[in-house]
């Protein structure tokens, strides 16, 4: 448990944020200039103590430049300073970087200068250059605007007062909490506290406890207070959970007849095993030119998610579904998730469909957009659908005995031959029509062509292999096994890149160039060129090397380093760089195109399940669709920011959910030796990932006792000073658990020396 604090006490009434009321005042209008009593005015401050507080202020304020006095006794902000408006980057070791559009570089801000500013706050800071070395360093004169007030942390409390000491290790104040605000707390319980105010002469924000979520470690109480520490929520308010249960799920007649009626096509998903949301299904009829009919299939969800509603609003503020280890977070209630919207088999479902006229060559001769009812005849799991493929690669399939269609489904053919699927992961055998096995075949066989001609055009290839654990009864990590993406994944991921890609060229360009009407788009910037030198620096330490002379050579080069680097002890890091070089995917009505993708246009239509943008996009598109004209982009961009932000904060909880479960996992493997690869360091330390799990720890340079290391930024080591032994970045070591902090989801290891 940390150190207590000792309280800060009032001497007297303080006026709170003065400096930031001040900077406000003469930032209204810079020609202005006002004395003492005008500020007391429009701060609503009459009494003398107070009058005499801002006076000093004026003074102090005057003395550092930060303002000026332009006549006597009246000020005006001093425009002959740098003054920038950014955001702030607090690090873990409690300094800062200001980042803002004015300078090229990150600017440092030593903490003594943060000025109340947290992670992520928009602030006003003075730039200068320290006379002696001749560094440029920022001082935060005022917040603009708070990023977030509540905090999740561990409540240490004395006799009358408390202190939540929060988990974000960005966070580098702790919130003082008086006896009437802690809301039942007790010491050592794991909460969320609210900033309320922050005293102009306290070195602590005052805050109140806003919720209790239980003790330090207990599963429930830490994967809640990952969620809530992105402001995340992890159950439904009771009115939204009536919005939906109120909801008319029946499909009419009249509804039927508004739509193209497509259940009598062959339809089937492919999901993950453990699915219980289908977003979408496939269709496939060959034709009788040759060509195939591919009908990409999306849950209808803009039909019952209604604008304005409570449901629609709820849904926009969560904004996507989150993912962590042992849960999903839904967007939307699971009522809507996994059930009217579900593309479930055997049930008739209203969808919104993208269909394609393709011929063998995977060319696209012919599309349709609209509203569709459809029906789904099977359910895959990939690892199902995996199996006819590579079945059939090695020419094992083969056809038995009738398979009866359920009689009460009288729009379905029977299907008169099928095939026995043996996989491990159903227990049992069942039976899959021919019809089926023979269009996934030929469906894995398209998406094999449409894969070849993006990489072709550009498209970087990123199969990433994904660390998931088996759990047991209590959600206790008991294993860790490793997922990539095989021929199955890849055949539903390249038709849904179709439809996305289609829909966004169908409403974004007219005549080979932009139509200018509104829509939501998929964005994706060219790497930055300066750490894509960085990327080449590192990576040629291991003998790799890219060519960044061109945007086509870059692709290529990218795409090579990671099939070279694949199955190597050192791919998941050079895998983490070479992402870390990318520019961020965001939602924007901006069309600048997919550079990862290597497509001009590119939209999110395919999982409004579990991402608003395609709610959006929907709902434009049949406007569109029904002769709609253009609306104003302004309130689309600000949704699209939102939904990036939001999309971003639920990623940020799904590593720490990992990170969680890495920590929690190798608390049973204490006493074992591992191998692992370095993949940082830094000058108190490195980084290493063990091999068979892909947990990554942290080797303390204090905790090295051979020798005295010191941190070699260019060889990117560290160096013993009598031995000259280097462990370099990319070297094999051997480590052992030293400890483990579930609160702080970390890993220290000790290293393991010849």
């Amino acid at each position: 448990m940390p150190k207590k604090k000792k309280i800060y006490k009032k001497k007297g009434k303080i006026i709170k944020d003065l400096t930031r009321n001040i900077f406000r005042i003469l930032n209204e209008d810079s020609s202005k200039f006002y004395n003492y009593k005008q500020i007391a005015g429009k701060l609503g401050i009459s009494d003398t103590d107070g009058k005499t507080q801002i006076l000093k202020k004026l003074a102090e304020l005057t003395a550092t430049k930060k303002i000026k006095e332009v006549d006597r006794g009246k000020f005006q902000i001093n425009e002959d300073r740098k003054y920038s408006i950014g955001t702030l980057d607090i690090t873990s070791n409690g300094n800062g970087y200001f980042i803002t559009d004015d300078y090229e570089d990150d600017i440092f801000i030593p903490n003594v200068n943060l000025g109340k500013g947290l992670h992520g706050d928009v602030v006003r800071a003075y730039i200068y250059q320290r006379k002696r070395s001749k560094k440029v360093e920022a001082d935060i004169v005022e917040v603009l605007e708070r990023a977030k007030t509540e905090f999740v942390g561990v409540l240490q409390k004395n006799k009358n007062f408390g202190f939540v000491i929060p988990d974000n290790n960005k966070m580098y104040a702790d919130i003082f909490i008086s006896q009437n605000k802690m809301n039942g707390a007790e010491h050592g319980d794991k909460v969320q506290a609210t900033i309320s105010d922050w005293p102009e002469n306290s070195k602590n924000p005052f805050g109140k406890i806003t919720t209790v979520l239980g003790k330090p470690g207990d599963h429930n109480t830490e994967m809640h207070s990952i969620l809530l520490e992105y402001d995340l929520p992890y159950e439904f308010p009771a009115e939204v959970e009536k919005d939906a249960e109120n909801l008319s799920i029946e499909i009419t007649k009249d509804e039927i007849s508004k739509r193209r009626d497509m259940r009598k096509d062959l339809t089937f998903t492919i999901d993950p095993k453990d699915a219980k949301d289908f977003d979408d299904a496939l269709s496939f009829t060959k034709l009788e030119n040759g060509n195939y009919e591919v009908g990409i299939h999306i849950a209808d969800v803009s039909h019952y998610l209604q604008q304005d509603t409570i449901l629609d609003h709820e849904a926009y503020e969560r904004a996507t579904s989150v993912y962590l280890v042992d849960r999903v977070v839904p967007m939307l209630p699971e009522m809507l998730s996994n059930g009217v919207c579900s593309l479930r088999p055997n049930e008739e479902k209203l969808t919104f469909s993208a269909v394609f006229e393709i011929n063998e060559k995977a060319q696209i001769v012919g599309e349709w957009f609209g509203r569709t009812v459809t029906y789904s005849d099977q359910r895959f799991a990939y690892e199902e659908a995996q199996y006819l493929i590579e079945q059939n690669q090695e020419k094992k399939i083969v056809t038995s005995s009738e398979f009866s269609k359920d009689e009460n489904i009288n729009i379905k053919k029977s299907f008169k031959n099928t095939i026995p699927v043996d996989v491990s992961i159903t227990g049992a055998a069942y039976k899959v029509s021919t019809e089926i096995v023979e269009a996934t075949l030929k469906l894995d066989e398209l998406a094999k062509k449409l894969r070849k001609k993006r990489m072709k055009q550009g498209a970087i290839s990123f199969d990433r292999v994904e660390v998931k654990f088996h759990l047991d009864e209590e959600a206790n990590p008991v294993g860790v096994f490793f997922k990539s993406s095989k021929d199955a994944n890849k055949l539903i991921e390249e038709f849904m890149l179709l439809a996305n890609r289609k829909v966004a060229e169908f409403i974004g360009q007219k005549q080979g160039r932009p139509s200018g009407k509104t829509f939501i788009y998929r964005v994706h910037d060219e790497p930055d060129v300066e750490k894509l030198a960085s990327l080449q620096n590192i990576i040629s330490k291991f003998g790799y090397k890219i060519n960044t002379d061109t945007k086509e050579t870059t692709s290529d080069s990218l795409n090579q380093l990671l099939s070279d680097v694949h199955g190597k002890a050192e791919s998941n890091m050079i895998e983490t760089l070479t992402i870390r070089t990318m520019s961020k995917a965001v939602y924007t009505t901006q069309n600048i195109g997919h550079y990862g993708l290597a497509f001009n246009y590119y939209s999110h239509f395919t999982s409004p399940i579990r991402r608003y943008p395609d709610v959006m996009t929907h709902r434009l598109l049949q406007h569109y669709l029904d002769g709609g004209n253009s609306p104003k982009a302004l309130s689309y961009e600000e949704k699209c920011k939102h939904s990036s932000k939001r999309e971003e904060l639920a990623s940020k909880a799904e590593r720490d959910s990992i990170k969680y479960m890495q920590v929690k996992y190798m608390q049973d493997h204490k006493n074992e030796i591992f191998e692992g690869v370095i993949t940082g360091v830094t000058e108190w330390g490195i980084y290493v990932e063990i091999k068979q799990n892909k947990c990554e720890g942290m080797v303390r340079i204090r905790d090295i006792k051979s020798d005295y290391y010191i941190f070699d930024e260019k060889q990117y080591a560290i160096v013993g000073q009598s031995t000259k032994q280097m462990y370099q970045l990319g070297d094999d070591v051997s480590v052992q658990v030293k400890k483990t902090d579930l609160e702080r989801k970390h890993l220290d290891f000790n290293l393991i020396e010849d």
